[in-house]
């Protein structure tokens, strides 16, 4: 989509579509914060069809951004996460880098039972004073203590808070932020280190303790104390004085805690609760079964024949893979070699294996994961549908649904309109796209020719894309080694944003030896962000996906040291096709745009100059504004003098040829129907399942994505199609009834990118000035302003559709319907 985020997330997002991959990859795990802040709703503004509305719907922020799973770039986005509707999502370090207290880690201390000693909590790192998280450092044994020590510290504190609260800033939001923080930063360092790092015994420790963390964000959350407080806040005769960010802030925290069951009577809301700690362990097992799924299948090729027509850096991963499985003398050339479904390894098989066979094989594999055996999601996911519908009406909504766009800029109206609107215009672009590849298919003999399916579908796109445009994928990979594109990527963040990023190796400790810690200088040299960029594969420890999550928001509650403010801190991960042998990693163009768009979602959460730390960078952004920048950043891939700064081959140094630009140019609406209806597919049975569908009604969940799909695809789905089984955008994620998101921002992002082509994107001059106030609007405002009024400070009007169209080659299809 994505990425989520996706993603987005994959799967993803932005106006470009760019060449074929099948995925259904898996993503998002992000939740609504139960101290997320909501906001006013904005004067109704005329001109949007879509955008307009009378009322604004605020979002929670997110904890990470996934791809959609299918995209533009295809990238590949699971998040690093899943959490309740109530998790708490505020990380938060300082501006010199951020600490956890040695007298907390203390009373933390004298707070646990005495069951544990002092001196193991004294020595657990998830309690000591740090600038930046210990992931070299924390194990699985420090998880169960060291939160139930923060726990048991927590709930005494937030006891002090309900006694002293007062209606005023300094007595109820600051110190709420600051209790917060500890939780969040702590938490959030496990959860991190489970999606990069994962180990049976982690996942054992973290998955007991999740109920008591759960427990006590309900607590959290449902505090009438603290909830009154913000009410008398709103009702104040100050309130007008307010600035908008800080209306903002309380208006979400009212509504957050409302959509967290404070309203309820006592034993509404005693239900309400179970039903939280119900769907997050329901969430974390369907994450978890999806991963389990996927490491689970690996396929040993012993002759090469079978594998004929992979690329030879697709035969080295294979390789590699072997070599890691216990058959030490595996080669490229020899191998033998190992398929597994992660996605570097099995798009090269989707996309190049003239083997049909192997194909289908692996395609039946990568569609049925975690529909079979004790891995089986379908019964979690029926059961994730009822809790939800439950949920929404102990609420009062109608449909679970309504709940999730509460807190978004769409309504289900909206979102359900758009979504037909671009259906229309991608559906006969669609069409001619499968006449096409059976034609070219059949003038190549093909066999298969005139019964094309789905394994055969991205195989002989490829072909036809080699064929119309002379791009080889595998060919251009020499020209995108990562170290280039990573500095052609800050040079235009530099040109349009006036920043410089550098490595600071060192500073922080890291999970892993491929992970770089970056800092980022504003154009004087000061450091105004630091972040951590994960970007190879690991699917024995890591989840796949790319996503982008905070570790610490920028804060003034949160300074320390004589700071004015806690400066931010960003994870960016991907998972690229690792280096092979000497070689450095050569990228695909699909994950240049991947590192592009993650690197769009670090600029909004680095470069944010909102000071109040609960409304800062991603923060309260509507969920479906967040792909904004993200998408926006992967349309400078096609920029000239970007992308020719990055495509410099790796061994020689030449830089890309001019002709194969402008082919790749050519080539970016290339079969741009069938993606778009792809992304459409998932959006609409996400909307369907969380409206219409009736657990345990007449129809299974099957049956609805085989309805939704007779208008989403032209090429029907298998029967045994089980997809959703490994949909965790929205059944681990938290793109729940929020799928439509992606192309929802994919219309703000091309429009915005439409204003850099306004100004002329030769015209330097014009880019940076235009980069600036992209800077100033949609990178910092943050969550302290409706992300509808961001556009507009930015644009000049409200947003328009026709952008997005046009870059995807299909504004004349629109036209006609």
């Amino acid at each position: 989509k994505k990425s989520s985020t996706k993603k987005k997330i994959k799967m993803k997002r932005i106006t470009i579509i760019a060449t074929l991959v099948i995925a259904n990859t898996l993503m998002a795990t992000t939740s609504r914060a139960s101290l997320s802040l909501l906001r006013r709703s904005p004067p109704k503004l005329q001109n949007s069809k879509f955008f307009s509305s009378s009322q604004f719907r605020p979002s929670t922020f997110r904890k990470s951004y996934p791809c959609p799973i299918w995209s533009s770039s295809f990238s590949f986005c699971l998040p690093p996460r899943s959490t309740s509707t109530t998790s708490l999502s505020f990380r938060h370090f300082s501006s010199s880098p951020p600490s956890m207290s040695s007298a907390f880690a203390a009373s933390a201390s004298s707070a646990v039972d005495s069951t544990v000693s002092d001196e193991s909590l004294s020595s657990n790192p998830l309690l000591q004073d740090f600038d930046f998280p210990p992931f070299d450092s924390v194990d699985a044994k420090h998880v169960r203590p060291g939160i139930r020590a923060l726990l048991q510290q927590l709930e005494a504190e937030l006891e002090e808070l309900e006694k002293s609260v007062e209606p005023s800033w300094p007595k109820l939001v600051e110190p709420l932020e600051k209790l917060v923080d500890r939780l969040v930063v702590v938490w959030g360092t496990i959860s991190h280190l489970k999606a990069v790092k994962d180990t049976p015994e982690l996942r054992a420790a973290i998955e007991d303790v999740q109920p008591e963390k759960v427990k006590f964000q309900l607590r959290l959350g449902q505090s009438k104390p603290i909830y009154n407080a913000f009410k008398a806040i709103r009702e104040s005769p100050d309130w007008p004085s307010l600035s908008e960010a800080r209306q903002r802030l309380v208006e979400a925290q009212i509504k957050e805690a409302v959509l967290t069951g404070i309203a309820l009577d006592e034993e509404k809301r005693e239900e309400f609760n179970k039903i939280e700690q119900e769907l997050e362990k329901l969430s974390h097992k369907f994450s978890e079964n999806v991963l389990d799924a996927t490491k689970k299948f690996e396929k040993l090729i012993t002759d090469k024949k079978e594998i004929e027509g992979l690329p030879p850096s697709a035969l080295g991963l294979f390789a590699q893979a072997a070599v890691s499985k216990g058959h030490e003398n595996a080669t490229a050339e020899s191998g033998p070699w190992i398929i597994t479904l992660d996605a570097p390894s099995y798009l090269p098989v989707m996309q190049h294996a003239k083997n049909r066979t192997l194909r289908e094989e692996v395609y039946r594999a990568y569609l049925s994961r975690a529909s079979s055996g004790d891995l089986d999601n379908t019964a979690i996911i029926d059961q994730i549908l009822k809790l939800r519908l439950e949920k929404a009406k102990l609420l009062g909504y109608k449909n679970y649904a309504e709940v999730s766009m509460a807190m978004k800029m769409a309504t289900v109206e909206k979102a359900a309109e758009l979504l037909e609107k671009l259906r229309s215009a991608s559906w006969d672009p669609a069409v001619q796209d499968m006449e096409d590849l059976k034609s070219y298919a059949k003038s190549q003999g093909a066999a298969e020719a005139d019964s094309l399916t789905h394994w055969d579908i991205t195989f002989w796109s490829e072909r036809l894309r080699e064929s119309k445009y002379d791009i080889n994928e595998e060919e251009l990979r020499p020209y995108f080694s990562l170290p280039k594109v990573m500095d052609g990527l800050f040079s235009l963040a530099e040109t349009l944003f006036g920043i410089d990023v550098e490595p600071a190796d060192g500073v922080a400790p890291v999970w892993n030896s491929d992970v770089t810690f970056y800092r980022v200088k504003d154009s004087s040299g000061n450091p105004i962000a630091y972040f951590y960029f994960d970007p190879y594969s690991r699917p024995s420890e890591k989840r796949g996906g790319a996503w982008m999550d905070e570790v610490v928001s920028r804060s003034r509650v949160m300074a320390r040291n004589g700071t004015s403010v806690r400066l931010p801190v960003a994870h960016m991960v991907c998972n690229q096709t690792p280096p092979v042998g000497d070689k450095p990693s050569l990228m695909t163009f699909r994950e240049v745009e991947t590192v592009f768009h993650e690197f769009g979602h670090a600029l909004q959460h680095m470069l944010t100059k909102q000071d109040e730390g609960l409304v800062a960078g991603i923060r309260n952004v509507e969920w479906d504004a967040v792909e904004l920048p993200s998408q926006f950043m992967e349309n400078w891939c096609y920029h000239r003098d970007t992308l020719m700064s990055i495509a410099k081959h790796y061994q020689t140094g030449e830089t890309l040829p001019e002709e194969v630009y402008k082919k790749l140019l050519a080539a970016r609406t290339f079969r741009a129907g069938s993606f778009s209806l792809r992304q459409l597919k998932f959006a609409s049975i996400d909307l369907e399942l969380h409206t219409k569908y009736i657990p345990g009604g007449p129809e299974s969940i099957y049956d609805v994505d085989q309805r939704i799909s007779v208008k989403t695809q032209v090429v029907p789905p298998l029967p045994e199609d089980r997809f959703l089984c490994s949909f965790s955008h929205i059944f681990a994620g938290g793109y729940a009834a929020g799928y439509y998101s992606y192309k929802w921002a994919e219309v703000l992002s091309a429009d915005a990118f439409s204003a850099f082509e306004d100004a002329g994107l030769d015209d330097i001059k014009a880019v940076k000035e235009t980069g600036e106030r992209f800077r100033n609007t949609v990178l910092a405002l943050g969550g302290g302003k409706a992300p509808l009024k961001v556009f507009v400070e930015f644009r000049g009007r409200e947003p328009s559709p026709e952008p997005l169209l046009r870059h995807n080659g299909l504004l004349a299809a629109s036209a006609s319907v």
